[in-house]
């Protein structure tokens, strides 16, 4: 179903984890530490990668920091650590979800196929074409052009590369211009109801997601903060 790399110092984890993921028809390829994962995602990117935060040579969020500079893949996090910084950390360097040790495997199940889902992969038509997803229509706002069907994100014409929960953030806002969405109405268009996320959250995608556009363009200004209330997308 989808080419899923997993990366984790912890041989039991590896070996659960990926029978798990095998069970369900998924093609697992396992890494054991940090260098040599980074170098197999760069190399043959997968569908999903699971990184391990706690890793020899180099720790998962260093793998999806120097991921992140060239790649929107969707990213889960694994970390035994109780550290909100590192939920938050984790998020700001452009992770897609992020599970604490010890975790059942049904749950793991559930958030892989949550992330697969909403980057397009699981749940495919014949042929290929994402089910959902290749019947939408693109998007024009102003200087914005959102093609779901590609994952394509244009800013005059310049490409924006956005990860799945980004797109999908600006997605929401970026339908209805003008009309504020609340941190409620944006985890309910970014993550599916088992997984839970909090307002920080959904703040660290939006600031990671203007940073992008101003990369493109210095006077990107058209998510609007509401202090207290949400965002809006403010057509330009």
């Amino acid at each position: 179903m989808a080419k899923i790399t997993l990366v984790d110092d912890d041989e039991n984890i590896v070996t659960s984890v990926s029978l798990a993921l095998e069970s369900h028809g998924h093609a697992v390829k396992a890494y054991f530490d940090g260098a040599a994962g980074l170098a197999a995602l760069e190399s043959d990117p997968p569908d999903l990668a699971i990184l391990d935060v706690k890793m020899p040579r180099m720790d998962g969020m260093e793998v999806l920091r120097r991921l992140r500079r060239t790649s929107d893949m969707p990213v889960i996090i694994l970390t035994s650590k109780d550290e909100e910084i590192d939920e938050i950390l984790g998020f700001n360097l452009g992770a897609d979800d992020y599970i604490h040790k010890p975790f059942s495997q049904r749950l793991l199940i559930e958030r892989v196929k949550a992330v697969l889902r909403r980057a397009g992969i699981e749940g495919e038509e014949p042929g290929g074409a994402p089910g959902a997803d290749a019947g939408a229509r693109a998007i024009k706002r102003g200087k914005l052009t959102l093609d779901p069907a590609r994952h394509d994100c244009l800013w005059e014409g310049k490409p924006v590369k956005l990860t799945v929960t980004e797109f999908l953030l600006l997605q929401s806002l970026a339908q209805r211009p003008g009309f504020v969405k609340s941190r409620d109405n944006l985890m309910d268009a970014a993550y599916d109801d088992q997984v839970y996320v909090d307002d920080r959250t959904i703040d660290s995608h939006i600031k990671r997601m203007r940073k992008k556009f101003r990369d493109v363009d210095p006077e990107f200004d058209a998510i609007e903060t509401l202090y207290g209330v949400g965002y809006r997308y403010r057509e330009t």
